[in-house]
């Protein structure tokens, strides 16, 4: 980057810094959403919600769904390392 360019671009460093932050944040946030340990236990907490009565039937399933459509989702991400 040039001295003039870098003069002009100077006015942009807090939103390139907000971008940045923001992008780190949605990173975290989807790593956590398709995280299939995560997922697994919301599995087994649906499944103990049920068993203990405290849902019922249909919103089982329809967390059941959502969260094995996830799961799936999450096999089909590509892994990032690091």
């Amino acid at each position: 980057m040039g001295l003039f360019s870098g003069i002009l671009g100077l006015p942009l460093a807090p939103v390139r810094g907000t971008v940045w932050v923001a992008e780190k944040v949605q990173e975290e946030a989807e790593r956590q959403y398709y995280d299939p340990g995560l997922i697994r236990r919301k599995l087994e907490e649906v499944s103990e919600a049920k068993e203990a009565g405290t849902i019922s039937e249909e919103e089982a399933a329809d967390l059941e769904k959502e969260l094995v459509g996830r799961l799936i989702e999450a096999n089909r991400r590509p892994r990032q390392e690091g």
